[in-house]
């Protein structure tokens, strides 16, 4: 699990000293690693809008938290190589965690002299265009993939149903004749010889030794017998007796198989680099977007949460997997004062709010999101 927390604290005497212990002992007991977090002035617009702004940025975070995963799973299940991806999964060109840790906020993208409200909108119509792409892009290339599985499972399976397309070849065949043609028959390993002896006799007007085996495999082989047209009902009957299965085969059909092989075989091709490269580029958008949405939300808390003048100082922490309830200790003694009642509420120190879900309920005394940017396993 590679997972951030984005920590925010008021700007004043008592967080700042309490900020640089937390730096220092994180450090030293290699609780986990720190870094800047930059985050613009914003337009703070009024209280009321702050706080609708709250929920909907929670939404919005989820929302493109889940498009950001969808593309990710996308990815792997287009390139069918889940060790590919994050090799394939980049922010700007770069890898995830480098972004994250190296943030600076995007103004030409999301412009920070517009209201709040516009950055949100901004950011929710970018994900939801790159949704609705993906569900096209996504339900077009498994279309395709999947007719083309189609036709390949065909051509496996027992010599009683497999389509022949690749087996049986033109010189197999008496072609534009108009009394004669060619029969394929299925033929049993242990029938061999027996087929030798009877073929020629099991109707009128078969051709003598016109019998060739075209596919033997280990349940059997694949024989020609040429004859009359008028004498394929007396052999068929007669074949079924001796139990050789007389396969129907159309060379025509035969062709118009291979070639519907071949096009969505091309179609795939293409489609698979048109959409791997769409997959990168607009995994990036939404990664960037959603990034952007967390300091977002860290703006907007620390408004609400600790007042105006706008006055709050951002970390982002990495925390070591084996030492995250210590250093969630940590957080909860150096910044008790912030809200008491918060750090003192149970044994996780966190929170819990009524009628809120699990994974949106923890509250801390002091402002925390965290960033799972592990696109393989969120876990």
């Amino acid at each position: 699990m590679t997972e951030f927390w984005l920590v925010s604290v008021p700007l004043d005497k008592n967080s700042s000293q309490s900020l640089e212990k937390l730096k220092r002992a994180a450090s030293k007991a290699s609780l986990a690693s720190s870094f800047r977090f930059p985050i613009p002035d914003l337009k703070v617009g009024t209280l009321d809008t702050l706080l609708a702004l709250s929920d909907d940025l929670s939404r919005i975070d989820t929302y493109a938290e889940s498009v950001m995963r969808r593309t990710s799973q996308s990815m792997v299940e287009v390139m069918e190589q889940s060790d590919k991806i994050l090799e394939n999964a980049l922010a700007n060109g770069v890898d995830l965690a480098s972004y994250v840790t190296r943030f600076q906020w995007d103004r030409a993208k999301y412009p920070t002299a517009v209201p709040l409200k516009c950055l949100t909108e901004i950011i929710s119509r970018q994900v939801s265009q790159v949704e609705a792409e993906l569900k096209t892009r996504n339900a077009a290339y498994f279309n395709v993939k999947a007719s083309l599985q189609g036709l390949e499972r065909k051509t496996e399976g027992s010599l009683q149903t497999r389509v022949l397309t690749d087996i049986v070849k033109k010189e197999d065949l008496v072609l534009g004749s108009e009394y004669l043609t060619t029969l394929l028959v299925v033929v049993a390993r242990t029938s061999y010889s027996l087929w030798e002896k009877t073929y020629e006799s099991l109707s009128e007007f078969v051709v003598p030794r016109s019998s060739r085996k075209i596919l033997e495999e280990q349940e059997g082989g694949i024989f020609t017998v040429t004859l009359f047209k008028k004498a394929v009902g007396e052999f068929k009957a007669n074949a079924k007796k001796n139990k050789f299965t007389v396969r129907e085969f159309s060379l025509e059909e035969a062709e118009r198989q291979k070639e519907e092989m071949g096009r969505l075989n091309v179609d795939k091709k293409e489609q698979y680099g048109i959409f791997v490269r769409w997959l990168k580029v607009n995994f990036s958008e939404v990664f960037v977007a959603w990034i952007h949405l967390k300091a977002l939300r860290v703006f907007v808390e620390s408004v609400l949460r600790y007042g105006l003048p706008v006055s709050y100082q951002v970390i982002l922490l990495q925390p070591d997997r084996k030492c995250v309830k210590k250093l969630r200790e940590l957080l909860s003694s150096l910044f008790t004062h912030l809200d008491p009642a918060a750090a003192a509420s149970k044994p996780d120190l966190g929170l819990e709010i009524p009628g809120v879900s699990t994974a949106q309920q923890e509250y801390y005394s002091y402002i925390c999101y965290s960033i799972n940017i592990n696109v393989v396993d969120p876990s």
